[in-house]
């Protein structure tokens, strides 16, 4: 699939080359101490565990970041199933390279994995609606461009990347602002001084603040930890004049409930916080 526009060359570059440097420091002497410079071996990608695929690409970028001689065979792709005993992948080369980025890969790929299987098996409970599944920002730090990666992989849509390239103003901004209306103001002010293109997406608690939002003419107003009655009422209220996001608590029983009130988005920090890792290992080619 095609990357994301955050997964760029140099974004990949740098949090590889920290991964590495993190792992390995003056030398994987585990490996240096007792394999061959010369020697060249094959390792196998091996699935353990029924899953959506993730990180494939990934770990192709590591190993050739590493070793630049290092040769992929790729049998299974991102976002694709993967069943018990699949083979996703060979690598082969310096057994030292292979050695040395092994635990990197499967860090990346079994995380990734989890994530990319928990947010496809969500994303199939709004099939027919036209509701999209949201990640968030509670992601790990230095990580986060690997987590919304994999949502991504798995059919999820992502929310903003980071601070950066959205503003939301939530129960805090709003509080220290005294209201919406004057917080959407400060906004709107500071994205015409800066000569910003940002969207601006508000937080609301009740049907009042909704109402204040509206007037206020955002892009978006997210419903935090609404019942569904009440979000049903906000989104008739908001009638299609911005984009709406249920948030808060939000589980997978009660994603086609949501849905079925109109919202535009549902938006889950579950995607990427209570992901579990997938098992992968990588297994010398015999």
């Amino acid at each position: 699939m095609k990357r994301p526009s955050y997964v760029t060359d140099k974004a990949l570059k740098t949090f590889i080359k920290s991964a590495l440097e993190e792992d390995i420091q003056d030398g994987d002497h585990s490996t240096l101490s007792t394999i061959s410079g010369d020697l060249k071996q094959s390792a196998k990608l091996l699935v353990k565990q029924n899953c959506i695929l993730a990180g494939v690409e990934l770990a192709e970028i590591i190993f050739k970041t590493f070793d630049k001689n290092l040769k992929v065979e790729t049998f299974i792709k991102d976002g694709e199933t993967a069943k018990v005993g699949d083979i996703a992948f060979i690598v082969t080369g310096s057994a030292r390279s292979i050695l040395s980025t092994e635990r990197l890969v499967l860090n990346c790929m079994q995380r990734m994995s989890g994530i990319a299987t928990l947010t496809h098996d969500w994303d199939s409970r709004l099939v027919g609606t036209k509701t999209k599944l949201l990640d968030t920002r509670k992601t790990t730090p230095n990580f986060r461009i690997c987590e919304k990666w994999a949502v991504a992989i798995g059919g999820g849509t992502n929310h903003r990347y980071g601070l950066y390239d959205m503003i939301m103003l939530k129960d805090n901004h709003i509080d220290y602002n005294g209201s919406i209306t004057n917080a959407v103001k400060m906004a709107k002010d500071y994205i015409k001084k800066n000569k910003k293109k940002l969207k601006i997406e508000v937080e609301t608690r009740n049907l009042e603040e909704v109402q204040e939002a509206i007037k206020a003419k955002v892009d978006r107003i997210m419903l935090d930890n609404m019942d569904v009655k009440t979000m049903k009422l906000a989104v008739d209220m908001i009638k299609g004049s911005c984009e709406s996001e249920a948030s808060g608590g939000i589980t997978r029983d009660m994603l086609k409930e949501i849905a079925s009130t109109g919202v535009t988005y549902i938006s889950a920090g579950a995607l990427t916080h209570s992901a579990e890792n997938i098992d992968l290992s990588l297994k010398a080619v015999k």
